[in-house]
């Protein structure tokens, strides 16, 4: 069986937002028990990530390390149609990723203890991100 579910995500500007539970929720009302559970984001200056989900700082430093390795507003980029954040945010995305893969088990993502889904916005200003979840499986 095959299910196709829809998320849209308000963002207030760059930063992680936490849609575990999100996900979570469609997973539990579909019909799927055991399958796989496959995450889209439809923008190519934002990303998804499993990551850390007790402390913060985890988050913190990874926007720091890549507030170093794609900054905003470097001379460098040639890309920057829609300000200073536009090429870094693609370099951000490019480097994370747009697809997740999670696996089911018991009608539920089984997720390790201390592992969140995350929406990484890298674009500064507030965006409107649309998600896919395709649910695969018995």
């Amino acid at each position: 069986m095959i299910e196709q579910h829809h998320l849209s995500i308000a963002t207030r500007g760059r930063g992680t937002y936490e849609i575990t539970d999100a996900v979570q929720q469609r997973v539990c009302q579909s019909a799927i028990v055991t399958g796989l559970c496959h995450v889209f984001v439809h923008h190519t200056s934002a990303s998804l990530l499993l990551c850390e989900n007790a402390d913060p700082s985890v988050r913190h430093d990874l926007e720091h390390f890549l507030a170093r390795l794609a900054p905003d507003g470097d001379p460098v980029y040639t890309h920057a149609a829609e300000g200073p954040d536009d090429m870094p945010a693609h370099l951000r995305a490019i480097l994370t990723k747009m697809d997740l893969t999670l696996p089911i088990s018991d009608g539920r993502c089984a997720l390790g203890t201390w592992q969140g889904v995350y929406l990484y916005e890298h674009r500064t200003g507030a965006q409107q991100r649309r998600l896919t979840l395709t649910l695969n499986g018995a």
